[in-house]
């Protein structure tokens, strides 16, 4: 797919070619669909399978957490939302020396009708962002990222922290984050220096990729009879798609500078030619598109994907491009 990129890349910008170059132009082009069209069909079975081995476990953990989380939001004593300074290193050392107090208390021999004092052993759950933390079973932390797209709630993800002792580093024990949202590396750059940052960094890490992934399906559902080969990497940093114009072909792609973005960085918007020979009428009179098969790049489709959301900015290419391909193929045809 890289490679059929640079391909339109190399041919931009060359005003003429003889028709040894057209053949032999035209002669990649069938071997680049061909690789294309294997590759797609790869991604698809390696898709089926991932699935297949995932799906089920994946299922049981999710419903297991969830179950935990819903029993201690059920018996916490109080909820308390905080605000972006509220939430700190301090806040998060009572939550750690809090869940080894209460192990502890647990594990001590003696009256277990003993009430517990509540000042130091109520249940309080915390609620900041898109971040709800609370206590588990076992010394552990929770934290439950609640994910959503313009307004509306996505889905539900978990992460479960556990330490030995107060005074030992934290580790990621248990989660539900996709397999291909690197919490790993964010654990051994993050977690043992830094935990709030950590717990922040996945939260972003989650959001940023419902984004994306929102931001393609949301296109499907509204012009998926004029999008034609989709293709995206599983955490929508790459995505590329093409549409027919009838006089163009019109391939878009785009590449996100990290896994926290929602908007592109790199950006290539390119109208190939359908039919070189085919007559334009335009108010101005007939073109002729014979010899203009480079592909042309539409700046403005360009600008509209890099500062709107992808369905904002498709929206806008369709509406304006009538107008601009006539423009391009009027100066062509007067060149």
């Amino acid at each position: 797919m890289c490679g059929f990129m640079q391909h339109h890349e190399k041919l931009e910008g060359r005003p003429n070619m003889t028709m040894g170059e057209v053949n032999f132009i035209q002669a990649e082009d069938v071997r680049l669909e061909t690789t294309r069209a294997r590759f797609s069909n790869v991604i698809k079975r390696h898709g089926q399978l991932i699935e297949r081995l995932s799906r089920d476990s994946d299922k049981m953990i999710f419903e297991r957490l969830q179950k935990e989380f819903d029993a201690a939001r059920a018996s916490q004593t109080e909820e308390i939302l905080l605000d972006g300074e509220q939430w700190n290193d301090g806040l998060l050392a009572t939550i750690r020396e809090r869940v080894h107090m209460e192990a502890d208390r647990k594990a001590m021999p003696g009256d277990s009708s003993m009430l517990p004092d509540p000042l130091f052993h109520g249940k309080t759950t915390y609620k900041v962002g898109n971040k709800v933390i609370c206590c588990l079973e076992g010394a552990r932390i929770g934290i439950q990222y609640e994910t959503s797209f313009a307004g509306e709630p996505c889905e539900l993800y978990h992460c479960v922290l556990e330490s030995k002792s107060f005074l030992e580093k934290m580790t990621v024990i248990e989660h539900t984050v996709p397999f291909f949202l690197p919490i790993r590396e964010a654990e051994n750059d993050l977690l043992s220096s830094n935990a709030m940052k950590f717990i922040d960094h996945v939260g972003e890490l989650l959001q940023a990729y419902v984004d994306r992934r929102e931001q393609v399906r949301l296109i499907k559902e509204l012009y998926g009879n004029q999008i034609e080969e989709l293709y995206h990497s599983l955490p929508y940093h790459m995505i590329e798609f093409a549409l027919d114009d009838s006089d163009c072909k019109i391939t878009v792609s785009l590449r996100y500078a990290d896994l926290l973005s929602v908007l592109p960085t790199r950006i290539r918007v390119l109208a190939w030619p359908m039919q070189p020979s085919k007559k334009i009428i335009t108010s101005t009179g007939t073109i002729s598109r014979k010899g203009n098969s480079v592909p042309a790049r539409l700046s403005y489709a360009e600008d509209a994907l890099r500062t709107m959301s992808l369905p904002e900015a498709y929206a806008e290419i369709v509406l304006n491009l009538p107008r601009v391909l006539q423009q391009i193929f009027q100066h062509r045809g007067s060149a």
